[in-house]
């Protein structure tokens, strides 16, 4: 690997002030260098950002003389691989050689790097390359043949003789080459062609291969910067206190003790937060730990999960507005053998491994921003709102982010930090304790999802489905909740992946008095897939039939995932016997565009407590750009779902949270880790989304395991050990 490869760019991204077009997006034109930002001192030199004497066909690629390669990043890199998956995706088409080849940070620019199915430059939704596949193609076919035609022209010759490999034109008469370096010139003053041939999957040199990471070495030596790392000349370090109530304000601050401590240089006192601001984190927070604050805590002061639930479990009586209506209902609840269920998941936290951060400078004519962000312009305009500033007087730097899982699909970390920082002479990095961090989320929506269904002849005539829960879409992308329906919070509900001839499915909006909710990994489907296939285990065993052969017999319309089940069959040894306690649950789902089975083993002891022993998966992902980052990714995906249906569950007392750190907020621990095994089906489809999959997947199978160890049906993460012990009535 070359040092090139090796050090993946951190370049700060300014605004539409950073670089402009000539032209627009993808399918053509020049880019040149407007206002550079100030560069955190801790991070890689990089040369200055321009296009100047470099050839750069679209906003997505960079060549210059020597004949690297720089790719801008249209998403955004938390762990999830996709710097590396978007590389290999251009490189593939543009025939780069993958040595010379650097990332970059895109700067926010909806227009050049709008997510393609959201219009918005996000990350999320496990839809990165989905989103991308096709765009990112075509930018470097369209670069590929610029440079080709470029060459043909030197040697007047057709372009359809020449032949592309490693950043190089050949000819194949001659044999005579020439490197993309020596055409940056002459391939800039060609016009961008229409039409291009994309590669036949056949053909693919990169994509398919387990190529390694370009962002590991530098977050194994420690290079890599994250928004936490940026260090500016003379920044202070701020951290900060919110009401412990929900919507609750700042009363009274005594500061006295505070400014005696070493180092501390400034209480700042808003209407809602209290942040000290000190020459190093350490004065800073022992700061705030000597402040005394009187809060006026407001009306949810007797809040408390009792209340919610009580509020979302009478909702989910009432009828909601149909997001789906095949057959006839009312005739397929007629007939045959009849069950309804109800399933509950609760709030959770997403305690990323790096807490909210931000580093702000706000000057009276301009704001920069340092930080790692889902939602680049999102923050952009955000941040310029709470600095009082036109837009494109707003810097963002963005950086590799410390994990995301939705909390950085939220622009309040860095409008807070702002408002810090505008009673801050000079850069100051506002950063969150775990406390707060857990205590002041954007929580994962409570659900409570009710089933009916009936069956006749071992299959499910009839299915009738309600979620009810609050809405992110309606907060947080207002054009995804339209007639009273939350698409997000239908997902896998609507595209349940059985044949059945009688389905309704409605949706019920309610929200929780003061409690913010928002996306959270794994997003709609987490709560659907779970009630779903753990609803089904309980139809197969009413039916009288095998988990697997039950869902078999309803799979033959959808066959990728039936063949992701024979497969996760097959390689959990589904049937082979178990000692006593021990058991096998199976789940199934095609969400986020891919077709995954799952099987999970596990034993229940004496005492009711859990002990995960094997998990297998088999995924058809369509084209697996990396399959080694495919295979991580669920199994990242799996630890985290488990975790949560072991552990996780955000209770409110009093107006308050009652979790603040992984004392009371479990993780699940190295030792309780199981053997995972991801086998990853070859297919020439389109490729899925996987960042996801794994964490839906996880706890259905888990609860079918437990059901199937123990006989009893838990409809209730996360998993209540006190109903499974030994002696317990199924």
């Amino acid at each position: 690997m070359t040092d090139a490869q090796k050090s993946v760019a951190q370049k700060p991204s300014g605004g539409v002030s950073r670089r402009g077009l000539l032209t627009g997006g993808l399918a053509g034109g020049f880019l040149f260098a407007f206002h550079l930002p100030v560069r955190a001192f801790n991070e890689p030199v990089q040369p200055p950002d321009d296009a100047a004497g470099k050839f750069a066909p679209n906003a997505l690629i960079r060549i210059d003389h020597s004949g690297n390669t720089t790719l801008v990043m249209p998403q955004v890199e938390m762990g999830q691989g996709v710097y590396t998956a978007i590389a290999m995706i251009l490189a593939e088409e543009l025939d780069a050689d993958f040595a010379k080849v650097t990332l970059e940070h895109a700067p926010p620019n909806d227009k050049l790097y709008g997510n393609p199915l959201f219009g918005i430059q996000v990350t999320g939704n496990s839809n990165s390359i989905r989103a991308w596949w096709t765009s990112l193609r075509h930018a470097g076919a369209g670069a590929r043949a610029m440079l080709v035609q470029a060459a043909a022209r030197q040697w007047e010759v057709e372009p359809a003789s020449c032949t592309t490999a490693n950043s190089e034109v050949t000819h194949k008469e001659s044999g005579r080459k020439l490197s993309y370096g020596a055409l940056v010139d002459a391939a800039g003053a060609e016009t961008p062609p229409k039409n291009v041939a994309l590669k036949d999957p056949r053909d693919f040199v990169l994509i398919g291969k387990p190529l390694k990471r370009l962002d590991t070495p530098d977050k194994v030596n420690g290079k890599a910067v994250y928004g936490i790392d940026a260090m500016l000349p003379d920044m202070k370090f701020a951290t900060l206190r919110l009401c412990p109530v929900f919507g609750g304000k700042v009363g009274k601050v005594d500061d006295a003790a505070a400014k005696k401590i070493p180092g501390v240089q400034k209480v700042v006192v808003l209407d809602d937060v209290v942040a000290v601001v000190g020459d190093h984190m350490w004065a800073a927070k022992k700061g705030l730990e000597a402040l005394t604050i009187d809060w006026d805590e407001g009306p949810n002061a007797g809040l408390s999960s009792q209340a919610i639930w009580r509020d979302l479990r009478a909702a989910s009586e009432k009828d909601g507005a149909v997001a789906k209506s095949v057959g006839d209902i009312t005739k397929g609840l007629a007939t045959g053998d009849k069950l309804e269920a109800s399933y509950e998941l609760p709030f959770l936290a997403h305690t990323a491994m790096e807490p909210l951060n931000a580093t702000v400078h706000v000057k009276p004519d301009s704001c920069e921003i340092w930080v790692g962000t889902q939602v680049m312009t999102r923050v952009q305009s955000e941040a310029a709102k709470a600095a009082g500033l036109p837009v494109e007087k707003v810097i963002v730097n963005n950086h590799l982010l410390g994990g995301g899982f939705g909390r950085r699909l939220e622009a309040d970390m860095v409008v807070t930090a702002v408002r810090i920082a505008k009673e801050v002479d000079g850069p100051v990095k506002v950063v969150w304790t775990r406390e707060q961090d857990i205590r002041q989320e954007v929580y994962r929506p409570a659900y409570r999802d009710t089933i009916a269904a009936t069956l006749s002849d071992g299959k499910i005539l009839g299915w009738k489905y309600r979620v009810t829960g609050s809405s992110v879409m309606a907060r947080w992308f207002p054009g995804g909740f339209q007639k009273g329906i939350d698409i997000d919070a239908v997902d896998s509900a609507v595209d349940q992946p059985y044949d059945i001839p009688n389905v309704h499915v409605e949706y019920v909006r309610a929200e929780p008095p003061a409690v913010t909710t928002g996306f959270w990994r794994g997003v709609g489907p987490n709560n659907n897939v779970f009630a779903i296939e753990c609803f089904i285990d309980e139809l197969a065993r009413k039916a009288g039939k095998d988990p697997v052969d039950f869902r078999r017999g309803m799979l033959g319309k959808n066959p990728r995932l039936l063949a992701a089940l024979n497969l996760v069959a097959e390689k959990s040894g589904w049937g082979e016997a178990l000692p006593a306690r021990f058991g096998r649950g199976v789940s199934v789902q095609p969400s986020f565009g891919s077709f995954i089975a799952t099987v999970v083993e596990a034993e229940v002891d004496e005492q009711g407590e859990v002990h995960l022993h094997r998990v297998t998966s088999a995924v058809d992902t369509g084209i697996a750009v990396n399959p080694d980052t495919i295979v991580a990714q669920l199994q990242g995906g799996l630890i985290f779902g488990l975790t949560a249906a072991l552990y996780g569950e955000i209770t409110i007392d009093k107006g308050r949270v009652q979790q603040s750190n992984f004392n009371d907020y479990r993780m699940l621990r190295i030792d309780q880790a199981p053997k995972i095994e991801v086998h990853v089906i070859k297919s020439g489809e389109a490729p899925g989304g996987i960042g996801e999959t794994g964490v839906t997947a996880g706890p259905p199978a888990l609860r079918n395991a437990i059901f199937a160890a123990t006989g009893t049906a838990l409809r209730r993460l996360p998993i209540d050990r006190s109903l499974i012990a030994a002696g317990k009535k199924a």
